[in-house]
C-alpha cells in the first residue's frame, strides 16, 4: 500500500530556495523537504558565480537597484528590487553564520568581491568558483542536523491539492501527490502549508546549463492548481557553455569576463565591443545574441573565450573548477582559450507572488526560480538569482510562521487512484516526444524569434499537449512521463507569453517587433481555473 504523510509545511524542492525555507522556519514545526534524486541534486549546487549583495563601503543600495533596474528593461518591479536588496547583506550574514565558507583577500580578513556583467561595482561574493556547491552542501548539512526537518529523496511531485479538486469550499493548498521512485507508488502528502521551490523550465530546450530535473514541474503543477504565471518568454540563454562532445552542459562562469576574459572568433578577434560599448561585461542577453549572431553569421558552432592572457596562478586560485573541468578535456585555459556557445540557463518569469511568496492560492507558497516576484524583469542580472532564494525563502518562512496558529490542520484527502491504468509498453513515445518538444523550442522558441516560428511551435506543442494527455491518463505515471507532461504545458506557457508580446525587450528579441512599446508591460497568463482572492 502506498504510504500517506502530513506535515506542517511540505516543501517541494531542496535547493538554496526550499532549504532556505525549512532552516528559517521554527522548530516545532514539522517539515518534510521533497527531492527528485538527492537532497543537494538541484541547480543550486552547479551555481559557479556567486551572491551579488552590497557588501563594500564604496558600493550601496541605490547602485545595486539601479544596476538591476537597467539590466530588466524597465519590467523590473522596483519595490521587488527594493526589498530584493534590502535584505542582502542579512541574507548573506545568515549564510556566513550557518558555516558557508566565502573566498576572502589574499592575507586579508576580507572576503573577495567580484564583478560580473550587468553591476557597476565588485559585488558578487563567491566561494572560488563554486558558490553553490558551498552553499547547497551547508545548508544541506544543516537541514540534516535538524530534528524537525525530514528530507525525503527519489520523489517527484504529480500535482498540487486544493480544496477545489476535493470539491470543497474556499482557495487552499492542502499538500501534493508524490510519485516515490523506489516503490513506484504516488503518495499522499497532506500539509497546513505546501512551498514550491522546484527551480526553472529550461530542460524544454535542447542545450542547457541546468541538471536534469529542470523541467518546470512546480509551474506546470501551480498553473494546473489556478495560479496565474507571469513573463514566461523571458529565457535566459547564459553566454558561455562549454563547447565539448563530452562535456554535459558545463557552465563557464560570468566571473571570467569578469576578471578579463575575452571573447574571440576563431581568427582571434574580439567582437563584443561592436555590440555594446560595454564589451564582454554587458549584461547576458546582449552577449548571447552577440554570439548567436556571430556563429550564424560565419556557420561556426561556436565561439571563444579566453583569459590565458591573466598570470596562471591567479586563473588556478579564481577558477579552479573550470580549470580542472577544461583540463579534463584536454583544454588547459592558462594557455589556450575556451570553446563555448549559449544555453538555455533560467526561467524569469514563473509563478506569480506577493513579497511574502505567496501565490494566488491560500497556504501555497512559490520561491526561488519557480517564482515571479517582479526582480528580474526582462533579463536577470548575474547572481541576483540565489539572492532571490534566500531573501524571498525568509520572507516565505516568516510568513508561514506568523500564520502557523491559525490555520487548520488539512482535510482528509483520498490517496491516489491507479485502478483504472496500466504499466506502458510504448516508451518510445515519451522519448521520441521529449527529442521532438526540446528541437522544436531550440529552433523556434530560442535566442532570436520570429512570429511564424512561434506559431509553428504552437502548432507542435498543441499536437503533443493532445498526446501526452491522452498517454498520462492511461498509463502508471514515472518519472519521464510527468517531467514530459510538465515540460509540454511550460512550453506551451513559453510560446503563448512570447506570441502576446509585440516588441523586442530583454531576453525577448523577435525580428518582426525590434523595437520597444513605449509602456512596459509584464505578460501575464490566467488558467481557467484561476479563482479571484475574493472568491
Amino acid at each position: 500500500m502506498p504510504q500517506s504523510h502530513e506535515f506542517d509545511v511540505l516543501i517541494i524542492g531542496s535547493g538554496a530556495a526550499g532549504l532556505t525555507v525549512a532552516l528559517t522556519l521554527p522548530a516545532h514545526l514539522s517539515i518534510g523537504v521533497i527531492s527528485k534524486t538527492d537532497i543537494s541534486s538541484g541547480a543550486t549546487l552547479w551555481a559557479q558565480g556567486g551572491i551579488a549583495a552590497v557588501l563594500d563601503d564604496q558600493d550601496s543600495v541605490d547602485n545595486h537597484i539601479e544596476d538591476t533596474l537597467n539590466a530588466g528593461a524597465g519590467l523590473c518591479h522596483e519595490d521587488a528590487v527594493r526589498f530584493t536588496v534590502e535584505h542582502s547583506r542579512e541574507s548573506i550574514d545568515w549564510l556566513i553564520r550557518s558555516g558557508v565558507d566565502f573566498t576572502r583577500e589574499t592575507d586579508s580578513e576580507h572576503y573577495h568581491l567580484t564583478r560580473e556583467g550587468g553591476h557597476s561595482h565588485r559585488r558578487i561574493i563567491h566561494a572560488a568558483d563554486a558558490t553553490g556547491h558551498a552553499v547547497s552542501t551547508t545548508l544541506t548539512q544543516q537541514a540534516q542536523a535538524r530534528e524537525n526537518v525530514h528530507l525525503m529523496s527519489n520523489r517527484v511531485a504529480v500535482d498540487l491539492i486544493t480544496n477545489r479538486k476535493l470539491s470543497l469550499p474556499g482557495n487552499r493548498c492542502v499538500g501534493a501527490y508524490i510519485l516515490n521512485l523506489d516503490t513506484g507508488h504516488v503518495e499522499l502528502f497532506r500539509a497546513r502549508f505546501t512551498v514550491v521551490a522546484t527551480g526553472g523550465a529550461s530542460k524544454a530546450y535542447r542545450y542547457t546549463t541546468n541538471p536534469d530535473g529542470a523541467s518546470g514541474d512546480g509551474i506546470a503543477m501551480a498553473w494546473r492548481a489556478g495560479c496565474r504565471v507571469a513573463n514566461m518568454e523571458f529565457n535566459q540563454f547564459h553566454p558561455t557553455c562549454l563547447y565539448h562532445p563530452h562535456a554535459k552542459s558545463f557552465l563557464i562562469t560570468e566571473a571570467v569576463r569578469g576578471e578579463g576574459g575575452l571573447l574571440k572568433l576563431p581568427d582571434g578577434s574580439r567582437f563584443m565591443d561592436r555590440f555594446d560599448d560595454r564589451g564582454e561585461l554587458a549584461p547576458r542577453d546582449i552577449v548571447a545574441r552577440a554570439i548567436d549572431h556571430e556563429m550564424k553569421r560565419l556557420g561556426i558552432d561556436h565561439v571563444y573565450l579566453d583569459i590565458s592572457h591573466q598570470p596562471a596562478d591567479f586563473i588556478r586560485q579564481h577558477f579552479p573548477t573550470i580549470y580542472e573541468k577544461c583540463l579534463g578535456y584536454g583544454i588547459d585555459i592558462t594557455r589556450e582559450p575556451i570553446p563555448v556557445v549559449p544555453a538555455a540557463h533560467y526561467t524569469c518569469g514563473g509563478i506569480m507572488t506577493d513579497e511574502r511568496a505567496r501565490t494566488d492560492i491560500s497556504q501555497l507558497y512559490a520561491v526561488g526560480e519557480a517564482a515571479f516576484t517582479g526582480l528580474h524583469g526582462a533579463n536577470r542580472m548575474a547572481s541576483n538569482s540565489l539572492l532571490e532564494c534566500l531573501v524571498y525563502g525568509r520572507a516565505a518562512a516568516e510568513d508561514i510562521t506568523r500564520l502557523a496558529t491559525t490555520i487548520p490542520a488539512p482535510p482528509a484527502a483520498p490517496d491516489w487512484d491507479e485502478s483504472q491504468v496500466r504499466d506502458s509498453d510504448e516508451d518510445v513515445v515519451i522519448s521520441h516526444n521529449w527529442d521532438e518538444l526540446r528541437h522544436f523550442m531550440w529552433d523556434y522558441v530560442g535566442i532570436v524569434r520570429t512570429t511564424k516560428r512561434l506559431q509553428r511551435a504552437k502548432h507542435r506543442v498543441d499536437l503533443l499537449s493532445r498526446e501526452i494527455a491522452e498517454f498520462y491518463s492511461n498509463y502508471r505515471v514515472s518519472n519521464d512521463l510527468l517531467e514530459l507532461r510538465n515540460l509540454v504545458t511550460v512550453a506551451d506557457l513559453i510560446i503563448c507569453s512570447a506570441l502576446q508580446r509585440k516588441e523586442s525587450r530583454g531576453l525577448h528579441y523577435t525580428l518582426d517587433y525590434p523595437g520597444l512599446q513605449p509602456d512596459a508591460r509584464d505578460t501575464i497568463l490566467v488558467p481557467t481555473s484561476y479563482q479571484t482572492p475574493s472568491s
